[in-house]
């Protein structure tokens, strides 16, 4: 497994547990696996990936974390699920 995949898979995993525990109103535990995907964020921008996976790492970059939006748990359950497919496509 290449070092790209396991960062993307990785950021994909802590979008999805920061969006689902934004939507059941743990928001301490939603912030901190936000936190932990911010790592990972850091990480990739290292790396080369395809227009529009840098697309959406530049948008979480830039990105504040409120765990009580939905909007915005919505917005990172989309790119948790559009990162988890890349990463099926890749080696």
């Amino acid at each position: 497994m290449s070092e790209n995949k396991l960062l993307i898979g990785s950021l994909s995993n802590d979008l999805y547990r920061a969006a689902n525990l934004s939507y059941r109103g743990s928001h301490k535990a939603a912030k901190g696996f936000w936190e932990q995907s911010k790592r990972w964020i850091a990480d990739l921008q290292s790396h080369e990936n395809k227009p529009y996976i840098e697309k959406i790492i530049d948008s979480l970059s830039t990105e504040e974390f409120d765990p009580a939006d939905t909007a915005q748990a919505e917005k990172n359950l989309m790119y948790s699920i559009l990162l988890q497919n890349y990463t099926l496509s890749l080696d």
